[in-house]
């Protein structure tokens, strides 16, 4: 067995047990962690998931780290699309309204004049990931999608009735952050 083909069983390997940790995985799990339990660099965790997502496995990149997206439950799921417009200072108010309502913020998407349509997946749905994700933006000091249309963006929620769904909306209505 030459040194390409033991390399390549070592990476095969690698990206089965990346495969079955975020199969089994509870939370998001950083490339950083993945890359620390392979003993192998944040890049070659990146690589291995380019891999892993061109094999069609349903992995998504989030601000808390990579999620295994599990197939649908049973339990129905309502979905909408929704327009906000508010400061980057009001994200963590309007973050925090929807989930407080049992919604999932499931991603953002704001309209670019040249680059068209940019969607970024977000997956929160609780305060503790909300701080998560607020933490990753300040830590890097990114900017937020909605900072390139002046405030204005769409996110899609979701929340297992449409009860929830209304109540969360009437929230924001009352805030002011909601385009109707």
């Amino acid at each position: 067995m030459t040194d390409q083909d033991k390399k390549k069983i070592l990476g095969e390997e690698r990206r089965s047990l990346i495969l079955q940790w975020l199969v089994e995985a509870t939370r998001p799990l950083s490339g950083s962690e993945l890359s620390k339990k392979t003993n192998v660099s944040r890049q070659v965790i990146v690589q291995d998931i380019s891999l892993l997502k061109a094999r069609n496995e349903p992995i998504m990149a989030t601000a808390q780290g990579y999620v295994y997206l599990k197939p649908i439950s049973k339990l129905p799921k309502y979905e909408r699309v929704i327009a906000c417009n508010h400061t980057p200072e009001q994200v963590s108010e309007e973050l925090s309204l929807l989930v407080d309502h049992g919604v999932t913020i499931k991603d953002v998407k704001v309209e670019h004049p040249v680059y068209g349509d940019i969607t970024a997946p977000i997956m929160v749905s609780n305060r503790y990931e909300i701080g998560q994700y607020l933490n990753k933006i300040a830590e890097t000091n990114a900017s937020y999608l909605s900072q390139l249309t002046g405030g204005v963006h769409l996110h899609t929620i979701e929340a297992d009735t449409e009860d929830k769904l209304d109540a969360a909306c009437e929230a924001l209505a009352f805030a002011g952050f909601l385009i109707s």
